[in-house]
Parts: C-alpha cells; structure tokens; sequence
C-alpha cells in the first residue's frame, strides 16, 4: 500500500483477478461518489438548500411576521451567493436557491398568506418527481440526463451501455416515487396545517428524502458497468485521424523523392 492507503498498480497485479476486480469496484464506488457530490452539491449544498426555509419559518414562529420572515431568506440565500462567487466556487446549486427563496416570497407577499412562501417549491417538488417518472418511462431516465455529462459519458448509456441504462430507470424510479411521497405529505399539510406546522414540517423533509435518493443513486450505480468515456474515445479518433494523415502525408513525400 502506498502512504494513501491505495491500491498501487503492483498491488492489484500481485492480488490476482479478484484483486483487482475489487480495486475497480472501489474504484468504481470512489468515482461515482465524487460524481453524485458534484451533481447535488454535497453537505454544503443542502445547508444553502434548508437554510432560508429554516430561518423562515424560525422568525415567522417567532413574531408572524410575513415580511421580516421573507425578507430575512431571501438575505441569507443572497448572502450564500455572495459567499460563493467571493470564493469562485461553483453557484449553481445556490443560484437555485436563490431563485426559489425569491419566487416563494413573491408569492406569499401578492397572496399575503406566508404559507404561500412554501407553495412554489412544493410545485417545483411534484414537478420533478413526475419528471422523473415520466423520463423514465419514455426511455430516457432523468438522472442519466443529469449524471451522464458528469461522468463523461453523455447519452452512451441509451445504447451501448444497457446494464447502466437500467441503473439509471432504477435510480429515477427511486427519485421520482420518494419525491412523489414527500409531496403526499406536504400538499394535505399546506391545506390543513398553519404556517409554522407545514413549514418545521417541510424543513424536517428537506435533507432525509434526498440522503434516500442520493443513496439509492450510489447504490444502483456502484453495481451497474463502468461509463463509457466518449470524450477520451473522440480524442482517441481524433489522434488516430492525425497519425493517419501524418503517415499518408509521410508516404506520399517518399513516393515524390
């Protein structure tokens, strides 16, 4: 082992087959973790996605006051923002939260009801979870959409890779029916629930669903085949391609000399 604790390339040869079958195995789980981090933000990104609701429905809990409540989440995602572009990290997952914080309070300020803060992200919720059912259906898994970019293999998985096509149906399936059940929950409470209930509610639903889904995820894709990488694949066309012409070229000169 090296001072990492990885498998080196001696290890895996000395291991035989079965080591080194192993070693991809985790390669493969070491891979696909690093992938599903990046697609939906890791730890920090669900903080920056339950952090305006909490502070919400904390102040609001606190005084009921509607505007100082909105007012507050929207600062904080801003501030989120703020925190990432000073550090040039990637703003996707905060930008996102920003943009539902500031349709939620639009929303809740026209209709004047705060529970109205919550409703176009409960929208958004059933939104994407019949996304995800419905990709699936049709043949093209909405998660296979989002990760194949991710690891490089874009849409090979649709035809040259069916064991990672099924993972992927699995996976969205996993999504589109846990969303489906939190939504189950959510909509009965923004009817019949005050503000605070459906929002500590809400906030207890953020992060637990989406642990289930991500480990899903990881799960049925950790055991399907390794992705196809067409971008080293083009670039192996392409460096054939020269080497052809660079021959053709070379020959051609031998022939006029």
């Amino acid at each position: 082992m090296t001072s990492l604790d990885k498998p080196t390339a001696t290890d895996h040869d000395s291991a035989g087959p079965d080591g080194a079958r192993a070693a991809e195995a985790q390669d493969a789980k070491a891979v696909t973790e690093a992938a599903l981090f990046e697609a939906f933000g890791g730890l920090r990104g669900m903080v920056e996605t339950v952090l305006p609701g909490l502070l919400f429905v904390t102040i609001f809990t606190i005084n009921k006051d509607l505007h100082v409540s909105a007012i507050a989440a929207l600062a904080v995602s801003l501030l989120l923002v703020a925190v990432r572009l000073i550090r040039r990290d990637t703003v996707k997952h905060a930008f996102s939260g920003v943009f539902g914080v500031a349709f939620g309070v639009v929303f809740a300020m026209m209709t004047g009801n705060a529970k109205d803060f919550y409703l176009p992200g409960m929208i958004y919720t059933l939104g994407l979870a019949l996304a995800y059912i419905v990709t699936t259906l049709a043949g093209v898994p909405l998660i296979g959409l989002i990760l194949g970019p991710i690891f490089k293999e874009n849409l090979s998985w649709r035809t040259r890779n069916p064991g990672r096509k099924k993972a992927y149906a699995k996976a969205s399936w996993a999504w589109g029916l846990i969303l489906l059940a939190k939504c189950a929950i959510l909509f009965p409470l923004y009817w019949w629930a005050d503000t605070t209930q459906l929002g500590w509610v809400l906030v207890a639903l953020k992060i637990p669903p989406f642990l289930l889904a991500v480990y899903l995820t990881w799960v049925f894709l950790a055991k399907a085949p390794p992705p196809i990488d067409v971008f080293a694949e083009m670039d192996a066309q392409e460096k054939a391609e020269k080497e052809r012409k660079a021959a053709a070229a070379a020959a051609a000169a031998q022939r006029d000399a």
